[in-house]
């Protein structure tokens, strides 16, 4: 635990370590776009003839697949990228109704007075 004792003040000799990514390291998004553009030469499954495809396309493939065989996760996933998500709305109509209807609570006019301040 911290206490006064054990805290030491930042100076120019006292500098905590650097933590964090280094310097010129990759980040997630890099590396990932690396490996997807990967090509490798295997049968299409949806033509059947041998093809360079990158495993962007061989994991589309695949969704495709699962797709057909009547995954509706599938599916939906590539609706979703080939034709973006639907917009999520909410029709709403409301009809307002007074909660006392012998009470006239309109505050449209000016009641306040120099006396009331």
């Amino acid at each position: 635990m911290a206490n006064e004792d054990n805290l030491k003040k930042f100076s120019s000799e006292y500098q905590p370590e650097k933590n964090g990514r280094p310097k010129g390291s990759k980040n997630r998004a890099t590396i990932v776009k690396k490996w997807l553009e990967v090509n490798q030469n295997l049968k299409n499954p949806l033509t059947g003839q041998d093809e360079f495809l990158t495993q962007e396309d061989l994991i589309t493939l695949a969704i495709i697949k699962r797709a057909r065989d009547g995954n509706v996760n599938a599916y939906n996933a590539l609706m979703d990228s080939g034709y973006g998500s639907p917009a999520q709305t909410v029709n709403q109509t409301i009809t307002e109704y007074p909660i006392f209807p012998g009470i006239d609570l309109n505050v449209d006019k000016d009641d306040s007075s120099a006396e009331d301040i």
